[in-house]
């Protein structure tokens, strides 16, 4: 999939304007790219060794059982970051599934995510309107319309260690409506990494917690799929 000459968010190849009434602009004027599907074998990068590495669900969660964690790669730390976004801004790398929160001194807070699996990917520039502790989950919709697991949640799902969202929640907001995404925590902390999510950026739930604990209400949220190097230093 190419640009997107008008800039809108974009998610899975429609205008969100089609979708979900949304206008956010591009400034860096990426669109859209929609990405990988979760396959055995998902190459991520590697900061560390900086090489690609094999990344399948399976063996993350037989990891995790075994080890009680994410590989190193995917673990908060702070790192060289070079941008002109001001600090308390978030920058989202969905292609490598890194979250970054702009620090001062050009460096950032980099957090492992889970993203958008193929058709649900978006890109686009938002703020966070409200952030919860241990929210309800509420499928949309379009959710529950599709997967007959989500009816029985259709009334909310009340927070807790099960629920989808986690310890915390920061909704996006463009302008002063709801986008319908989140970052969020997750109850599967093995799927950070992978491509599986229906749009929303799952992060593991000491991570979300301790982002939420540095991030302000109307912090700006910059989403990219590809790209992101364009901020980043070596």
């Amino acid at each position: 999939m190419g640009k997107s000459m008008t800039g809108k968010l974009t998610i899975a190849g429609r205008s969100a304007l089609q979708r979900h009434s949304l206008t956010a602009i591009v400034a860096v004027a990426l669109g859209l790219v929609a990405v990988a599907a979760l396959a055995a074998g998902t190459q991520v990068f590697d900061p560390k060794t900086r090489k690609w590495v094999d990344y399948d669900r399976a063996k993350a969660r037989k990891y995790y059982a075994a080890h009680n964690q994410v590989p190193e790669a995917f673990r908060p730390q702070m790192v060289k970051f070079r941008t002109a976004e001001a600090p308390g801004t978030i920058i989202i790398d969905g292609n490598q599934h890194f979250l970054y929160l702009v620090q001062p001194g050009q460096r950032a807070m980099r957090y492992g995510i889970g993203v958008g699996r193929e058709g649900f990917g978006w890109a686009g520039i938002v703020r966070v309107g409200r952030m919860a502790e241990w929210p309800t989950w509420t499928p949309p919709a379009e959710m529950v319309a599709r997967d007959p697991n989500a009816v029985k949640h259709a009334g909310g799902m009340p927070g807790g260690p099960d629920n989808p969202l986690g310890a915390r929640a920061l909704y996006l907001y463009e302008r002063d409506q709801d986008t319908i995404y989140r970052i969020h925590g997750t109850p599967e902390p093995w799927t950070i990494g992978l491509d599986v999510s229906s749009g929303c950026i799952r992060m593991r739930n000491d991570d979300i917690t301790d982002l939420a604990s540095r991030v302000k209400v109307g912090a700006k949220v910059i989403v990219l799929m590809q790209g992101a190097a364009l901020y980043k230093g070596v």
